[in-house]
């Protein structure tokens, strides 16, 4: 029972990691701001999403969590019992 399960929270901790990842890609934007002066020539500045930054920390710590749970669990089922 104990391998199962661990095998189930590894594979969600790397689903959460892959989702933290595309997550995190896709944040960050980049936009064109205007010049300060006229004759200076226009800058690229890159904008990050706030709420898509947020979901990515999350997704980081639940797949942290989970990938603990799933070797403890992977660890105690391989230990023979007492």
């Amino acid at each position: 029972m104990n391998r199962r399960r661990g095998v189930v929270e590894l594979v969600v901790a790397v689903l959460a990691a892959i989702g933290c990842v595309l997550s995190w890609l896709s944040a960050r934007t980049t936009a064109v701001v205007a010049p300060v002066l006229d004759g200076q020539p226009s800058t690229v500045s890159t904008v990050y999403d706030a709420p898509m930054l947020t979901l990515s920390l999350l997704l980081a710590a639940v797949a942290g969590v989970l990938a603990v749970f799933a070797f403890t669990h992977l660890r105690r089922a391989a230990t023979p019992a007492d």
